[in-house]
């Protein structure tokens, strides 16, 4: 296996022999905006999360074509590997702050600068942006059907090893209070948290024989999956081995509906009053919302949330709105745009705000009323500052974009009239 080359490969190859011609034809220095946004939610949904900009920050340096990556890249012509070799991006990235909510039409991300360059982006920039921000939807939408409860990310072993990290993260971003995954852990500082397998309970002879092993390697404060054999009995020799201070039980089978209510009566009536109860399996957002009802204290949820729910992808394409016509500098950028039936798109570079009335507005000079929803870049990630401000968004949210069931988007990005 060959060595990585950074992050210059993590695009297609249209995107290079397209850079090639566009050298040919004198195109690639030009001036150009692209602009990222989503044409449609998934069917049903109100509103998405942008998440993944924190990552994008970090990958975005190591797009460079040295002697590794150029090895690769034999189909290209001396002019064009040359204009490559080492070259520093000088493009100008924006986008909408991580965590932030978005409609169709909105511009998350704005990359702005050489024509060429831009090309180079397309790829790397929509695979983190529609990974991260369809599992930060997906999980969102969770984190208001759990009312205030924490949720456990544990959908590890559901996807590739390493978009089980960046999905912890994007659930992170969104509400999620802990991941099960320790890369995640270590390499963004996001809450781990675990509780037991079936496995090792079947290796011991007995449920209480593994009770016990549990308890005294980890303390009473652990989490003892109750329901390997017969959940009543199961919650009972967890309280016999772990005391009223038992920690938690975990239930990952049966309806939840039935066995929630159960648990919480056997485990009061044995003076384990303060043990809560973790609720696993196969849950999703809807799942999770007829469950608000009952003792549910904290619910893991795994392949709905890395996988979106459902919707895998967020949509995001990344579009050409406006290019200069000729190479001088000062030459402004004049719109474009495609007119296909079904993907049309509006050109023209667009600046976004928030009205003080909770609008998404689009206006083709920077300024007015309402807060600029557009910003550098950052430098380096701030999972924190990305999680609090999807906190905020989703606290504004109006009741009916609230909802789980099926609507239409809860605003529009409308273009304002200049």
């Amino acid at each position: 296996m060959s060595s990585p080359a950074g992050a210059a490969l993590l695009t297609d190859r249209y995107e290079l022999t397209m850079l090639e011609a566009a050298l040919r034809s004198g195109l690639a220095e030009r001036r150009a905006v692209f602009e990222v946004f989503t044409r449609r939610l998934p069917p049903g949904r109100r509103f998405g999360v942008v998440a993944g900009q924190g990552r994008l920050s970090g990958l975005l340096p190591q797009v460079r074509y040295d002697d590794e990556a150029l090895r690769s890249l034999d189909f290209l012509g001396d002019a064009v590997r040359a204009w490559l070799r080492d070259r520093p991006l000088g493009l100008e990235v924006t986008s909408y702050p991580e965590g932030e909510l978005f409609v169709p039409g909105s511009p998350v991300v704005t990359v702005a600068g050489c024509f060429g360059e831009g090309l180079l982006l397309e790829t790397l920039v929509l695979s983190v942006l529609n990974h991260d921000s369809a599992v930060a939807s997906a999980a969102a939408r969770m984190v208001l059907a759990a009312q205030g409860r924490p949720l456990l990310e544990m959908g590890s072993r559901r996807t590739h090893e390493q978009a089980a990290v960046a999905a912890a993260r994007a659930a992170y971003v969104a509400g999620f209070a802990m991941t099960s995954n320790l890369e995640a852990g270590r390499r963004h500082g996001i809450p781990t948290a675990g509780t037991s397998a079936h496995a090792f309970t079947l290796a011991h002879r007995t449920e209480l024989e593994a009770f016990r092993s549990q308890v005294a390697a980890l303390g009473a404060g652990t989490t003892l999956l109750v329901d390997t054999y017969d959940t009543e009995q199961g919650i009972r020799n967890a309280v016999e081995v772990a005391g009223t201070r038992l920690g938690a039980v975990r239930l990952d089978s049966g309806d939840p509906h039935v066995e929630v209510p159960r648990a919480r009566a056997l485990l009061d009536e044995l003076g384990a009053t303060a043990t809560r109860i973790v609720v696993t399996g196969d849950l999703d957002e809807h799942a999770i919302a007829g469950l608000a009802p009952t003792a549910v204290d904290t619910f893991g949820v795994g392949t709905s949330v890395v996988t979106g729910s459902g919707s895998p992808t967020a949509g995001f394409v990344y579009k050409l709105v406006a290019v200069a016509q000729d190479d001088d500098p000062d030459s402004p950028c004049v719109p474009v745009a495609k007119r296909s039936a079904g993907k049309s798109t509006v050109g023209g570079r667009k600046w976004a705000y928030r009205t003080p009335d909770g609008r998404e507005v689009l206006r083709d000079e920077p300024g007015g009323d309402g807060r600029a929803l557009q910003e550098p870049l950052p430098e380096r990630e701030d999972l924190e500052r990305a999680r609090a401000h999807c906190a905020q968004a989703l606290a504004a949210l109006p009741a009916d974009a609230r909802r789980l069931d099926a609507g239409a988007p809860a605003w529009t990005a409308e273009k304002e009239a200049s």
